[in-house]
Formats: structure tokens, sequence, C-alpha cells
């Protein structure tokens, strides 16, 4: 029978799940910094969604959910031992826990690699290990705020149930494209006529993925058919002919200079390409009272840091007159009269490289015999800092786009539709019944030619994302940059039209192709639903949740997804006519504090706390016993304070789960950047996320004073702590993974009393958690030798700087130590009544513990964090092996790692913290190289580590 975790009122406990005491953490971050490099077949790619989490952190995160902890088999390894008649049961029992834990952790660490994605063999392992703590029936699990689908996703692929439900409809489609579709036509040959023939077989969702560039490709044949003439080639100057790749363009605005008047160019940059020995740039030039361009490429002459384009945030330049211009004045005239636009480049493909050509007259009229019709309908909401386009008149969906993109866009949002014709009329002919449509649960030939267009209908939202007149050119890449290169809508001056039509970045067959990659390699198995549905208002009954809500103001999903929901409606309100039934995505409900939808930020933020309260409490209402439920918070570095506590946001989400009911019983600290981007420890360290799993709180759970809350947290919080750092916990994430436990023995509680009589405020139980980690850390000296605890109380008063000889002999006294010994041993350096703590770079490279004749806990672990920086793993497994050698302690060593990070964090020596941090949570890996490398010469070559890339 299901049991609670953490009750004190005599009820059994559930069982823990791995997720509710360790992590190989750092194998989990790893792999999801290394998904932003994958794009190949990367769901990601399926279509642009904001602030995705990782796969990785996902599939491991449901893996640990559902996974029993270990320690639930105490019993069971118990038994063996007595079986075999061992006497040292216990030390049994800790050894069999500790094995099965890293077990699991090394499926883990497999699991989560993206380059195992293809592993069935694997996969049924996994599947396997969580049939056994489900006793053979895994719960269906549920993301209520599905956005991108990872969550969903990442359930499906480990043989779950998987529900995903969004407010969002764009999210919805997403969802559906990724784990509702693909498993209803799993294991199907195409149907475009010939394709079934060129392979063997189609497991999976490869067929499908194979139709979708069939009749991709088909859409944008027939598009050329009809508007190619709009897209003329290029002439090089060899007088060859080629594909034009993009056009760039100025906006330009009238100068208000009544002596000049001319039309004058809007230009962020004049910087076409960058690239050594192929540059280009733009070269202005006033004839006849107009703009021309010309194309530079001598780098002497190309233009510097101050004569770089003519428009910034402080206003604008006229290449005329030299006036310079108001913002304001440019704002004006853009919403009174409008912007024009003049072609400055002609952008056409090379036999090596991007051949840059200036605008000739034939491509400017091309681009204005374009007439656009029947475009999508829909005012663009004004967001400050998120939508600002709004104030420089552009107020339309419409108005992003020059009249040739809403020409290509709206021909081929048109060929979705005559594409679904002929891909039922193909299905058909192989012998497919009709069937119902995909909207009414159908399986045969009219739903699957509604899937197809499905996913045609994406590519070409996709290529909306591209050609667009927001879109930029990269001058480092030599490519078009896409609009939503963050989550915004912000102006752009100069911008690019990419081609539909040249087979490059903004051809929907690039999109579309993209989208079939993705399809051969989604699970496609299994049952899953994705539905439009408000998460504060659905019911939870019988389901797991994991999720990952927004955040405050974070991300303004409705309003930025508005600009490809107008697509989608327009090539697929035939096919999914109550999904994309409104003329814009709802946003009344829409769970973000938008301060300028809800009058003010105090009432948005009202809105809300309310709504988040509202979710969690329906959830709590239905939930069940057996697991925890998991939830993300995505933390801003700039939120936690100066005292490494938490804030107003954190508090918030904790205070809201906490008052509906819920436990709090683990943290994890998860993160997708690479230690190179850590520009200092502590604040600017934080994960980008952290794990929340949640029990429910029983119905009578007791009340506790606010001493007896201390007394259970001191007592319970240093094991915690070990599992922790056995887990290779990074030093970095400490203080955020100790939330967990403590939270765990706080919010089992229904309140604690402080001594007044008022509650204890979420706020002050983080002080008093991390009050008692600060004692847990310190306290571990006590397993330190003499000059080890001299060094430590040193280094966290002087650090590594010079102080007076009498204040260390003082201390050394303190801790029974000698300021004549320690000089002797090497970790200090003493003349001239000056004593200095030698930093690691200072120590002599090469040490060899065995031959030390005054060895020391800190002398080991500084050597060690130099010898990993310096050169590598096996030179750190090398003094590790030699220290057990000699009788040393290594888990105090382990230990000693974890409190000079913490000091160097709260002293602010970055790249202490850094060595000590790597080292920390490097420790398995150093562990194992310290089996080879003992008997390789000291001498020898070993693997380095790049530092820029290390994982924090």
């Amino acid at each position: 029978m299901p049991r609670w975790v953490g009750s004190t009122t005599g009820s059994v406990v559930a069982k823990k799940k791995l997720i509710e005491v360790a992590l190989p953490l750092e194998a989990i971050n790893a792999q999801s910094a290394r998904e932003k490099s994958i794009r190949h077949g990367h769901p990601s790619t399926l279509h642009l969604w904001w602030a995705r989490r990782p796969l990785a952190t996902a599939r491991a995160v449901l893996f640990a959910q559902l996974v029993d902890d270990p320690s639930e088999r105490a019993d069971e390894f118990r038994s063996e031992a007595a079986d075999a008649g061992l006497s040292d049961v216990d030390a049994h029992v800790a050894a069999r826990v500790d094995a099965e834990r890293q077990r699991l952790f090394d499926l883990i660490t497999r699991m989560v690699d993206w380059d195992n994605i293809g592993d069935e063999s694997l996969f049924d392992q996994v599947r396997a290990e969580i049939r056994r703590s489900t006793d053979g029936n895994p719960p269906a699990i549920l993301d209520p705020f599905a956005g991108g689908g990872t969550i969903p996703l990442e359930a499906q692929r480990l043989g779950l149930e998987a529900h995903a439900s969004d407010l969002n409809p764009v999210a919805v489609l997403i969802n559906k494209a990724l784990i509702e579709i693909p498993p209803k036509f799993a294991g199907r040959a195409p149907v475009f006529p010939g394709a079934e023939g060129t392979r063997n077989s189609w497991p999976k969702a490869t067929g499908l993925a194979e139709d979708v560039r069939r009749y991709g490709e088909w859409m944008r044949d027939e598009a050329e058919r009809r508007i190619g003439h709009l897209y003329p080639k290029a002439t090089l100057p060899d007088g060859t002919k080629a594909n034009v790749i993009a056009w760039i363009w100025a906006r330009t605005v009238t100068c208000p200079n009544p002596a000049c008047g001319i039309e004058m160019p809007l230009v962020r940059s004049w910087w076409l390409g960058k690239k050594k020995g192929k540059e280009a740039y733009v070269v202005p030039s006033v004839v006849n009272d107009r703009v021309e361009f010309t194309i530079g490429h001598n780098p002497k002459s190309a233009p510097t840091k101050d004569s770089d384009g003519t428009v910034g945030r402080q206003g604008a330049r006229c290449v005329g007159c030299g006036s310079a211009v108001p913002l304001e004045y440019v704002r004006s005239q853009s919403r009174d009269v409008g912007l024009d636009a003049q072609l400055m480049s002609v952008v056409a493909e090379g036999s090596r490289a991007r051949v840059y050509l200036p605008a000739d007259a034939k491509h400017a009229r091309a681009a204005a015999d374009a007439i656009a019709s029947d475009v999508p309908s829909g005012e663009l909401f004004d967001w400050p800092g998120r939508i600002n386009v709004v104030r420089y008149g552009l107020t339309t969906f419409a108005s992003l786009f020059t009249n040739r993109q809403l020409t290509a866009l709206t021909t081929f949002s048109d060929l979705v539709g005559e594409a679904r014709e002929q891909v039922l009329q193909d299905a058909l002919a192989s012998g497919l019944p009709e069937g119902s449509r995909l909207e009414e649960g159908g399986t045969d030939a009219a739903a699957y030619a509604d899937a197809v267009a499905t996913y045609l209908g994406l590519g070409v939202s996709r290529t909306a994302d591209i050609c667009n007149s927001l879109a930029t050119w990269s001058n480092s890449r030599d490519q078009t940059r896409n609009l939503f290169s963050r989550q915004a809508v912000p102006m752009a001056w100069d911008f690019v039209e990419a081609s539909p039509l040249a087979r490059a970045s903004g051809d929907p067959v690039i999109a579309l192709a993209s989208i079939a990659d993705v399809l051969d390699r989604v699970p496609a198995r299994g049952s899953a639903v994705a539905m439009q549905a408000d998460a504060s208002t659905r019911t939870y009954e019988s389901l797991t949740a994991s999720t990952d809500p927004p955040y405050y103001d974070n991300i303004g999903y409705s309003d930025l997804s508005d600009f490809f929901y107008v697509w989608l409606r327009r090539g697929l309100r035939a096919i999914h006519p109550q999904l994309l039934s409104t003329m814009l995505v709802p946003k009344a409900e829409e769970l973000v504090a938008n301060p300028y939808r809800h009058g003010g930020r105090d009432a948005a933020q009202e809105f809300f706390e309310s709504g988040f309260r509202n979710v969690f409490g329906e959830a709590r209402r239905s939930a069940g016993d057996d697991y925890p439920i998991t939830v993300y918070y995505a933390f801003k570095q700039a939120e936690l304070e100066a005292d490494g506590l938490a804030s107003t946001g954190w508090e918030t989400l904790l205070s809201g789960m906490v008052s509906e009911g819920w436990m709090v019983t683990a943290t994890w600290p998860v993160r997708s950047e690479r230690a190179g981007r850590m520009i200092s420890i502590g604040t600017n360290a934080l994960a980008s996320s952290i794990v929340l799993a949640l029990r429910p709180r029983s119905e009578d759970a007791p009340v506790a004073d606010r001493r007896g809350f201390l007394a259970e947290l001191k007592s319970t919080l240093p094991e915690a702590l070990r599992n922790l750092q056995q887990g290779s916990i990074a030093p970095v994430d400490m203080a955020q993974a100790a939330i967990g436990p403590g939270m765990a023995t706080f919010s089992k509680y229904a309140r604690v009393i402080d001594p007044s009589g008022a509650p204890m405020s979420i706020r002050d139980a983080l002080r008093a958690i991390n009050g008692v980690l600060d004692e847990v850390l310190s306290q571990q000296e006590g397993d330190f030798d003499d000059d080890t605890r001299w060094c430590v109380a040193w280094f966290e008063t002087h650090g590594f700087d010079v102080s007076q000889y009498g204040e260390a002999e003082t201390l050394a006294s303190a801790k029974n130590a000698s300021v004549a010994g320690l000089a002797r041993s090497g970790v200090i350096s003493s003349g001239g009544g000056k004593v200095k703590l030698f930093a690691p770079d200072e120590l002599p490279a090469g040490y060899d513990p065995r031959s030390d004749d005054r060895i020391s806990l800190w002398e080991v672990v500084l050597h060690m964090a130099r010898a990993l920086s310096d050169s590598g793993l096996d030179a750190a497994g090398r003094i590790l092996a030699g220290a057990e050698q000699r009788g040393i302690d290594m888990t105090a060593a382990h230990e000693l790692a974890y409190l000079l990070y913490a000091i160097s964090e709260k002293r602010g020596l970055t790249q202490a913290g850094i060595l000590f941090n790597t080292l920390g949570s490097s420790w398995p890996e150093v562990r194992a190289a310290a089996v080879s490398a003992i008997d390789r010469p000291v001498g020898l070559a070993a693997p380095t580590l790049d530092f820029d890339n290390l994982e924090a």
C-alpha cells in the first residue's frame, strides 16, 4: 500500500524514489549542455518554442521520479548478509546500497547520452527498471504546461503513457506532432508513388517522415511554378547566373534637414561578411539626391566602429548631410507615414562562398511586382521591451512581412491543403480505407492525409521565422538570422529577405527536411494524448505530474506565438478546426504576469501567484501517494540575494506549494551551461533550473515549534549532505541541492511555530537550512588533521594573502599545529614576520604523496586540484591513490573540497572556487583514474581538462 514519506503520525512510510536521494547530476548536466550544439534530428528543430528543458534532464528526472532508491532494498540486503553468515551486516547493506545506486547512475549516464538515443536495448533496460519499481504498472505522466513537449516526449521514450496539455494551441500542435500523431502511423510505409520500395522496412515513424519529405518537395516545386518569376537569378561578375540566397534591405526615412531631404537609409551595420579573406561590406554614396550602394572588399577601407551603420540606440545619422536624427523623429515618421525600404545588396550562391552583389533595378522591380492577397489578420500587442515594433507603426502581423514574403507564405499555406488532397488520393490508391479525420481519432487514409499536412503546415510556420522583415543578416556566419533568436519581436532596421526557393535557410523544403529528421527519431510508441486545457482547472486524476510551469513574465508565450498561429491557422484550420478555432491564441487565462494586460505589476503578480496556487491546489486534490511529482523552476541568476538564500520568486514558489499541501522532498540544480560561461562563482554560477520533487503532505500532519524543527534539521541534514557529496553534486550546487532535504523536514509539518506564536516563514526556513549547511561543512573539520584545520582557518580569514606571523602563531597554538612545521611541509611561506598560504598554482608540480614526509589533507587536496587543472584526471588520480597508500582518509579529502569551495565563494575567490568545484564534482572520475594511474610514471603525459568547457 502507498505510504507517506516523512510522516510522523505512525503510518508506514512510502518508498523513497531515487530523485529524493541522489542523482548523477554532473553527467546529466553535461549532456544537457551538449544538446545545445545538436541540431540534426533534435526535437527542438520540429518547430520553435521558447525555453525548452533539455531532453537529457527530463529523461533522467522522469526515470528517477519512478525508480526506487536502493536504500528501500535494505531488508533484502540484510537477509543476504544473514544467509551468507556475514558478521558486519550494516557494512554489507551499505555496500550493496552504494553498488546498486551506482548501477542506476551508470544506467542514467548512458541513457542521457544523445549518442545512445536510438539504442533500443539500452532503453529496454531502462523501461524494465521502471516496471520493476512500479510493480509492472507505471503511472501515466502529465505535463499540464507542456510547451515544446520535452517532458511528454521523454515520458513516451521511457515507455510511459504520456499526457500533454497546454492552453496555447501552438504548443498543443507541437505536442501532437511529437507524441500523439507518430504512434498512430508507426510502422507504415509511405504512400507517395514510388517511395515504398526505396527501403526494406519502415520502423517507427520513418514512413511518415518520408512522405513529409516527398510532399514537401512537391509543394516547393509547385510553388516555384507559381511564383518563381518573383525570384530572379543573379548575374555574377563572370556573367554566369546563380540562385539568390537573400536580398538585404535598408529601411528609409526622409531626412528632417530641409537642405537635404533625401531618403536616408537606417542601417545597423554596413558589414555583410567578416570571414578573413572574404570580407564584404556596403559602401553608400549620394548620387543626384539618392543613396546608391556598392560593395567593398578591401579590409583597409572597411567600416570602423565609429563609421559602421547609421542608426543605434541614441538615434540615426544621415549619410547625405551628416545630420543627427533623433530616434523619436524616426518613430513618429514610421507611425505617421510609414517607413520605406531600399535594396542594398543581393546575396548569391557561389561555388565556394556567398557572393555579395550590389542592388540592381531588376531585383528591386521583382520585389515590387508581388501583390499579396488573403493575408492573415490580427493586431500585435504593444508590450514594451518584448514587442517593440508597434511603436514603429508595425501594428499587424501582415505588416511584419514584405509583399513578396506574404505572397510566398500564402502560396505555401494554400499548397498545404492541396498537398493534403494529394496524400489522400495516394493513400486510397495504396489500399487504405478513407476512414475518419485525424481530429476525430481516425487512423486511415483521411487521418493520414491530415497528419502529413500537419507537418507541412508546421514547415510553413517555421519558414515564417526566417521569411519576415525583421530577420537580420549574420555577417560572421554569412546567413540569415531568424526573428526569434531571442524571446521578443524587436525592430530591425536593415533586414533580410531570404529566398523561399533557394534550397537554403528560408526555403520550406529545408524546414521540412529537419522536421522529417525529427520524425525519424521520435519514439512513436504507446499511447499519448495532447490536448488544449487550462492547467488551473483541468483534472489530474490518475496522473503523475512532471512539469515546467511559466515563471512570472519571463516569456510572453501567447503574444509571441501569435506570430506562428496566424500562419498555422491559415494552413491547418480545416485539419484541426477545434484547436485552431480562435482568431488568435487565448490570453486571458494564460498564467503569465503581464503588467500590460493585468493593469500593472502588482495586479499581474497577484494574478500569476493566485493561478499558480490554483494549479498546485488542483493537483494536490487528486494526487496519489506512490510517486512524487516533479516541478522545474527557471532560476534567474540575478534573483539570488547577497546572503545566497533566495528570491521573492523562489519563496513564492515554495510558499504556494507548501500552502497547497505539498511537501518538498528534493531540490536538484540542473544546468545546461558550460563552466566557461561562469562569470564568477556563487550568484553567477546558479543552475538554469531547479527541479523539485513534491509529495502530498498528510492531512493530519503535526505542528512543530522552531526549536524542534532546528533540532531535526541538524540530525537529518548531515546524512543527506553526505549522500549528495557521494553523488558528486558540484560544490557550486550544494546550497541549492541542500534545500531539498531541508525543506522536506520543514514542509512535512502543517506549520512550524516560532517563539512569538507566528508561523515560521519560508524565508526563515531557508535561512535556517543555509545555517545548518554551514555548520555541517564546518563540523566536517573534526575529521581533518591539525595542519589542515590550521590551513582551513587561515584560508577563511586571509585566503592566499600575506598576513602577520604573530597571528599565524596564535592560530597554530589553538589548532595544535606549528608554523615551522607548516612551512617545512610546503603549504606556507614564512619569513620576515609574514606568513602566506600557497595557492594551488604556486605549488610544485609532480607531487607524490608516497614520498611526502609531512603529509596533510590540505596538501593532498590542493595538489589534486592543481594536477586536475594542469595535467588531467590521471595526474589527480595518481595523487589520490598515493594518498590512500599513505593511509589518508580520502572521504575526508572529498569533504574538504566542498568546504574549500564554500569558503572561496564567500571570499569571492573565483579561480580557487572553480578549481575546488571541479575537483569536488569530478571525484568519481578521479577515483576511477586512480586505479590505473598509480602505476604510470609521474612524468608521463596525461589527458588535460579544457577548463573553458568543463561543466560547472
